[in-house]
């Protein structure tokens, strides 16, 4: 794990899992930066998901935004600009969207995986380099 700081978002749906992975990467001595939600009372996603991606971009390091099944959370981290938001499921995806895509948000659906597996994924995404190369020029082209 590379990344000293991580900033987590989630709506009601992806909370227990937020609540694990917060846990886990606490354990692992990761500085976590909890944006919300605090319960499964329900809620709209896409204001916690704008503020969620104003502070990857303030602090600086990744984010994990989680929902039902991501894909919501996603499409309104995109919304920012400056974030790279890809949705995961698993181990490849979660190495590819940072070696392949340089994603700085990863989004999980806490409805559609495991806890064992999302820690898979966490760890993947956090030390996995951005390979660079011919992958450059079409991130830059997202911006």
């Amino acid at each position: 794990m590379s990344s000293s700081r991580i900033i987590l978002a989630t709506d009601h749906a992806g909370y227990p899992l937020k609540e694990v992975l917060k846990q886990y990467l606490q354990g692992e001595g990761v500085d976590t930066v909890d944006i919300g939600v605090f319960s499964e009372d329900p809620v709209d996603y896409p204001e916690i998901m704008r503020r969620g991606a104003a502070a990857v971009l303030e602090y600086g390091c990744p984010g994990i935004f989680l929902g039902g099944s991501g894909n919501g959370e996603a499409m309104a981290a995109n919304k920012v600009r400056g974030i790279r938001a890809a949705v995961v499921w698993s181990e490849e995806t979660a190495k590819l969207a940072r070696a392949h895509n340089d994603a700085n948000v990863m989004c999980l659906g806490g409805r559609l995986i495991k806890p064992e597996l999302a820690k898979k994924c966490v760890d993947i995404f956090l030390s996995t380099e951005f390979e660079g190369g011919r992958h450059e020029k079409r991130v830059k082209d997202l911006e």
